[in-house]
């Protein structure tokens, strides 16, 4: 079975910084396509970031020069660096495995996160 964990998250001030983390128990961690979703307050849940086997990524364009996705394939974990938080960045931030041919994945429960002043 697979199952993902995130932590990290919190309340920070408008302007700080958080980086979440995902751990993955799955052995073929390495081969899966990870992302970074969120759902908002009142809004639907979107993409935030992905990483490839390869590493290639992608950011939602919100998030773009403020958050850096990135994997340890050693550790099976994800991580996403957030930096300059602003208080819409505020929601639940879910973890997402999915292998590349598939088109779902397996979801984490999520954490967290707050910007508020």
């Amino acid at each position: 079975q697979v199952q993902l964990v995130e932590s990290g998250g919190g309340l920070v001030q408008p302007g700080g910084s958080l980086r979440l983390s995902c751990a993955v128990s799955r052995s073929f961690f390495s081969r899966s396509v990870m992302g970074w979703y969120r759902r908002a307050p009142g809004k639907q849940r979107e993409l935030v970031a992905s990483i490839t086997p390869s590493g290639s990524t992608d950011y939602t364009d919100s998030v773009k020069g403020r958050c850096t996705i990135s994997r340890d394939n050693t550790k099976n974990t994800v991580y996403l660096q957030m930096s300059s938080l602003r208080p819409e960045d505020t929601a639940v931030y879910y973890c997402n495995s999915r292998l590349p041919w598939a088109a779902d994945g397996f979801w984490g429960q999520g954490t967290q996160v707050t910007v508020s002043s």
